[in-house]
């Protein structure tokens, strides 16, 4: 064989197994690339409660101020609050207590998630438990939610943190007939009206005086906080009946309001949705109104020694 065919060919069989060599090196580094490709995309992820938009001290949530964000379950903290749909780590105190319980208990059947997640559509799962509930500490858009830094209905400090600014919490007795039957609930507007008896005149010729109940309206458009210790009513509820009302007043509407409990009885008056927009508080000259004499007193007036009774329109 001629050494130029020679060459050639152990030219072409070197080319070939670089070229072998080449394809191999490609694929085997292809192949982690794809299989990480892989594990990232089939990551769990879960769904967590987190604020849709910054929320300051104070403010209560409602549906718009919440929402659901995926967030891998690795990096799920215990406090956080998901939906339920993915099994999330659990503090250590929760894991010690799952390690106690048996095989079955901790496994959840398809039927049972399924169930749940049904459930969760109906009713608004976690989500609507926190609607109502006010913020105590400044959270930021998208950051998670954590019971630190909101307070729920029921849970202790919640009258405080569900109060406006510079307003106070007074409770006064309420009975059926004091409360408009039952039919104000917590968030509703109301009047307070004191019902006292006064000292009048009297008619007769012998002079002294006599006894006389008189009404008047001594705080206007006070909101309803809670009935008893309920501060809000279940769902499709039309009544409460409660020995206690709790009211959002003024310091100062405080000291009215305490003044006029020892001076008679209170009931409340419950006003329109239409007709909430007005002034809250203290009715000006209230308590003078109640001192006056009512429409058809009758007021004992001296002449010359002499009694008249003179009857007031």
């Amino acid at each position: 064989m001629k050494p130029a065919k020679i060459a050639v060919i152990c030219i072409a069989a070197v080319s070939a197994i670089g070229l072998a060599l080449v394809v191999r090196a490609m694929g085997s580094s292809g192949e982690p690339t794809a299989v990480a490709v892989a594990a990232v995309e089939t990551q769990p992820m879960a769904k967590v409660l987190v604020a849709a938009k910054d929320l300051e001290p104070g403010s209560r949530l409602t549906d718009s101020d919440l929402a659901w964000k995926d967030w891998p379950v690795a990096e799920v903290n215990p406090v956080f609050i998901t939906d339920g749909s993915v099994p999330v780590p659990a503090a250590p105190a929760a894991e010690d207590a799952a390690a106690e319980k048996t095989a079955d208990t901790k496994a959840e059947s398809a039927a049972a998630r399924v169930t749940r997640a049904a459930t969760d559509l109906a009713t608004g799962g976690a989500k609507a438990d926190f609607i109502g509930s006010v913020v105590r500490e400044p959270i930021l858009a998208g950051e998670p939610i954590v019971a630190r830094k909101i307070v729920r209905a029921g849970d202790s400090g919640y009258m405080a943190a569900y109060l406006e600014p510079g307003m106070r919490a007074m409770a006064i007795r309420v009975t059926v007939e004091t409360a408009a039957g039952g039919f104000i609930l917590p968030g509703d507007r109301a009047d307070v009206l004191l019902t006292r008896e006064v000292k009048v005149p009297s008619t007769g010729t012998n002079g002294g005086e006599t006894s006389k109940f008189v009404a008047a309206t001594v705080m206007q458009n006070v909101k309803v906080l809670a009935i008893d210790q309920n501060t809000r009513a279940a769902e499709n509820e039309q009544a409460v009946v409660g020995a206690t009302a709790t009211l959002e007043v003024s310091g100062r509407d405080a000291e009215v309001l305490a003044l006029a409990k020892s001076e008679g009885e209170l009931s409340l008056v419950l006003r329109s949705y239409a007709d909430t927009a007005g002034p809250s508080g203290q009715v000006p000259g209230a308590a003078r109104r109640g001192n006056t004499p009512a429409a058809g007193s009758v007021v004992r007036v001296y002449r010359e020694g002499q009694a008249e009774a003179v009857a007031v329109p």
